[in-house]
This record gives structure tokens, sequence and C-alpha cells, in this order.
């Protein structure tokens, strides 16, 4: 599959999306690069902005299994894999399959629940497999998280541990809309009835399985220069030498954010990667793996305000 194709396949999704989700380009974007990189996307932002129906018009658009875990503070870590019940009549074991048996997983609230229920996912989006009381379970390829969370700052939230963070490729965070946006959901959405869902919307699979798979497969043949391999790894490392903070990312988030960079070239037709590809996807596939200064933050500075500095003085390659 060429690189148009991709383009195409994006093209498709982003225009079913759009029948129900009035702007979020750039979040569409980066669900969709996380898509054809096989990665995951945690998406943060207040009530009412449009973070699980985006999620389910989204995963409406392709020919998959969806699934959806509301995260409560009473879940525990057997809702999410399932568990082994005994069957009187065979006298065995039978395994009942939990929800993350899927192919794209809306974890709902994901910051509402404590760290022990959260980690059971850690498995499963590390190694696409599941293992329940000692027998490992394998998952689709195509296994991805989409995972919304409400700000931290409000009640009732966990803070994600930090190997939790590390699973996701990229951290979005969702603003509200403009006022034309808004003035066009109030107009849109204002005289439905009933809850919003993709299927009242009319969304429906544009893309099949096979194209998908197709698409991931042409996606590892973008070709990253050695120069922008060295440009991403002076970003990482920068991360690491500013005082301004406390712990820096490892070389997992630069290997991600190579991976992340061929997906968003394909999905622009290119069969390369350009520094702007990394320049758009380093702040979010970093601002959940560093952690500011105690300095930075008396002094007021935001961890996105940091990156975007060490982002502006890394010299990238002409």
């Amino acid at each position: 599959m060429s690189n148009e194709t991709v383009q195409g396949l994006a093209g498709r999704i982003r225009s079913e999306v759009s029948k129900a989700v009035i702007g979020q380009a750039d979040t569409v974007d980066l669900m969709l690069t996380a898509l054809f990189s096989a990665g995951h996307i945690l998406l943060e932002g207040p009530p009412g902005t449009a973070k699980t129906l985006l999620t389910q018009c989204f995963a409406a658009a392709i020919d998959l299994d969806f699934g959806r875990i509301q995260f409560t503070p009473d879940l525990m870590p057997g809702d999410v894999l399932g568990t082994n019940l005994f069957n009187f009549q065979t006298n065995e074991f039978s395994l009942t399959k939990g929800p993350i048996f899927t192919d794209i997983l809306l974890a709902d609230e994901i910051n509402r629940t404590p760290p022990k229920t959260q980690a059971a996912l850690l498995e499963a989006m590390q190694e696409r497999k599941v293992t329940i009381d000692g027998k490992a379970h394998t998952l689709n390829d195509r296994f991805m998280v989409i995972a919304t969370q409400n700000p931290i700052e409000q009640q009732g939230t966990y803070p994600l541990p930090e190997a939790q963070l590390d699973r996701f490729l990229f951290k979005h965070v969702l603003d509200y809309p403009t006022r034309d946006e808004e003035l066009a959901i109030v107009t849109g959405h204002g005289n439905r009835t009933g809850m919003r869902t993709a299927t009242a919307f009319g969304v429906s699979a544009v893309v099949t399985a096979a194209e998908l798979n197709e698409a991931v497969a042409s996606v590892a043949n973008v070709k990253v220069k050695e120069d922008i391999a060295g440009y991403i790894v002076d970003i990482v490392r920068a991360t690491r030498e500013t005082p301004a903070l406390e712990t820096g990312a490892s070389p997992r988030a630069a290997a991600a954010i190579a991976a992340a960079s061929r997906a968003r070239a394909a999905l622009d037709g290119r069969d390369f990667v350009i520094p702007d590809d990394v320049k758009t996807l380093a702040r979010p596939a970093l601002r959940h793996r560093v952690i500011l200064s105690p300095a930075a933050e008396i002094e007021g500075r935001s961890t996105d305000e940091t990156l975007a500095a060490l982002i502006d003085q890394t010299p990238a390659p002409r």
C-alpha cells in the first residue's frame, strides 16, 4: 500500500468522524497517528469536550471490535481482564473474558480508579497480551487503548503512575472549542434529544481491518534519515539536561517519536520524515513522560512551555 493510500484511509476516517464531532481536528490527527503507529493515546480535558463521543465515532469508522470500560473507584482488575470461573457441569474452569478483549478499547475516565486497577492495562498495552491465573491470552495486533481523563485538579481523581503514562504514545490536552465551533455545536446538536452516539449521527465503518493492517505495514517503510534520528535524540536528551525538568524522557520516548513521525509522514503522503513531523509530535509524546522541577513550578512555568522552549532551542536539520 502506498502512502497516498494511507492518506486516503485517514481522509475517510476524518470525514466520518466529522459527521458527529465539530472541530477537534488536531485530536483526530493525533489519534490517526497513534492508530497507524500501533500506539495508544490519552485524552485529557474537562467534561463536555466530546472526548467520549470522539472516541466512539473514531472506533465506529473502522471495522474493528470496540469495547468500553467506565473506570470508577470500586472497579477491580478482574472487572477489566476477566476471570476463570468453575463450571460444575464440566468440573473445569472456563475463562469469562473481560472488556479488555477487544480491538479498540475506550478507557473512560481512567484516572477515577485506583492505580491497582489501572495497572491491569500495563501488560496489554505493552505486549498486547493478558495473563490470567498464569496463562497468557493474546490480543489483536491492532489492539489500541484510547483513554480519557479529567484534569487531575478535579475531585475524585488519581494521578496515573509513571509506568502507566509511559505506555501511552501521546497525551493530548483538549481545550474548549472556539466560539464559531461552539455555535456550530449548539446549532447542530442542541435540537437533539437523548444521548449523542456514533450510531445516532450515522457514523459507520469506512476502513476494513485488512486495509488497516496493510496501511500499518506500509508505514514501517517510511524512512527516518540519520540527521532526523539525531534531531529526535537531541530533543529527548535535552529534557534530561535542563534544570527546569526534574525527570527527563527515556530512550523509549525517542523511539516512540520516531515511530509516530513515520506515521505522520505517511498521513501526509510522504515516504520520508521531515523535521516538522518531529516538532509537531514532540510535545504530545513527551508531556506525560517528564516532570517539572520544584523551582520551575515555583516560577509558574508549565511542562508545555518548558518543552516548547527546548524544542525551539534544539537545532533542526536543514
